[in-house]
């Protein structure tokens, strides 16, 4: 069995470092084969925030992917914003990169986040066709026997949570992806969990949401998703602070 630790909105700068604690000593002591985190990292894209997150992933010693959230482009700085957006994500991204090598299973990422949009909401989700293109030609590379995980921050099209994500462009991705042979897109961005299906042509794709480890709760408290492979088939488990895991 492939078990994936699927872990979003870390939000260094309002962490919950209870929450950061538990979920590093259940890495110790269970060894994931890697931990998928998508995106927002920070909580205002400072260089301490990315430090601090570099830090305590480093720490946990796994194969690790990390995705962009709208937290992580920079907050007070609009000359930055505008013209470097993504400089400190990336030097995090290369600090802690490890190669991921999970036999059958692909990792593709999808890039949900801009620098600026035409509405006044920045942090809502936006699929260019560019990075749909990019994120589809993966897709469309991975071996036929791999489950194929699209990671993006922001949910495709919403789950019924409190929190929306309103993602331009994303039940068009959702559509391309799906039929390129995408089995699941995992996000974050709303903190909670949850697993829903929707179809495409016939064919069935998965969306999977996980929770915050962050002050920032929703619904539910502290937690991520343990997404256990076994052959073709996999299921999503939520692993809440202080309470029983259950099946999302």
């Amino acid at each position: 069995m492939i078990r994936l630790f699927h872990v979003s909105d870390l939000h260094f700068g309002a962490e919950d470092k209870a929450a950061l604690a538990w979920f590093a000593s259940i890495v110790r002591e269970e060894s994931p084969d890697a931990i998928l985190m998508t995106g927002d990292l920070t909580q205002s894209a400072r260089s301490g925030e990315f430090e601090a997150a570099a830090q305590w992933l480093e720490s946990l010693d796994r194969p690790t992917t990390v995705e962009v959230g709208n937290h992580d482009l920079p907050v007070y700085n609009p000359l930055r914003r505008l013209f470097l957006p993504y400089r400190r994500y990336k030097t995090l991204e290369r600090m802690i990169a490890r190669p991921l090598d999970v036999k059958g299973v692909t990792i593709a990422p999808l890039r949900t986040t801009a620098r600026v949009q035409m509405r006044f909401n920045w942090s809502k989700g936006n699929v260019t066709p560019q990075r749909l293109a990019h994120t589809v030609r993966l897709v469309e590379s991975a071996s036929a026997d791999d489950l194929v995980f699209v990671t993006a921050h922001h949910p495709l099209i919403e789950a019924g949570t409190r929190t929306d994500a309103r993602t331009r462009g994303g039940r068009r991705a959702l559509s391309e992806l799906a039929r390129a042979g995408a089995h699941a897109v995992l996000t974050g961005h709303v903190h909670d969990p949850f697993d829903i299906e929707h179809e495409v042509d016939g064919r069935t794709v998965r969306l999977i949401g996980a929770g915050t480890l962050s002050e920032r709760v929703r619904e539910t408290r502290p937690s991520f998703n343990e997404i256990r492979v076994v052959g073709r088939e996999f299921e999503t488990i939520a692993r809440i602070m202080d309470a029983p895991d259950h099946k999302v």
